[in-house]
């Protein structure tokens, strides 16, 4: 748990936190490779958002660990691949999810440069694809039912950070 200047309060459990909606933190990776983006949809088993198409991983930092270590951590876990990551900008945003579940977070943003195989873990990934960046804002207009909360947030309130990042 974290107040909003990112400073930790103390630990809960994910389902726990995101049951009372209260705020803590969390982070979404973005791998890109010559404009393009790498999604994951999100496997049915998921207990929130499944089925639907999001960033290359997210998740929540553990007590203690990094977001870099993190980030990377996840993305091994959920895609198979490995690659630095850099932070860039963090957000607050908080939405009601299927499953009466609430996110309330602190989402630090992370990218990476990455081609070459992925191998993502069927117990979190459904599918993948990599995705013109203006293919893909273009769909979130035309298809917002298709994205997780947070990719739909991050698309519309902070594109021009995106873009800074993938188009220097």
């Amino acid at each position: 748990m974290v107040n909003e200047q990112d400073e930790v309060l103390g630990s809960m459990e994910k389902m726990e936190a995101h049951q009372k909606g209260v705020l803590h933190r969390a982070f979404s990776v973005f791998i890109h490779h010559e404009g393009k983006i790498l999604l994951q949809q999100r496997s049915l088993n998921k207990y929130h958002s499944s089925g639907l198409w999001t960033n290359t991983c997210c998740s929540h930092p553990r007590l203690n660990e990094s977001l870099t270590d993190a980030g990377s951590r996840r993305l091994k876990e959920e895609m198979g691949i490995d690659c630095p990551l850099k932070p860039s900008f963090h957000f607050i945003y908080h939405t009601q999810l299927d499953s009466g579940l609430i996110e309330h977070e602190l989402d630090h943003v992370l990218f990476g440069s990455y081609q070459g195989a992925v191998y993502p873990n069927p117990d979190e990934v459904m599918d993948y694809k990599w995705i013109d960046w203006n293919e893909l804002t273009a769909d979130i207009t035309a298809r917002p039912e298709r994205y997780t909360a947070w990719l739909q947030i991050l698309i519309a309130d902070y594109k021009q950070n995106i873009e800074e990042i993938l188009f220097p």
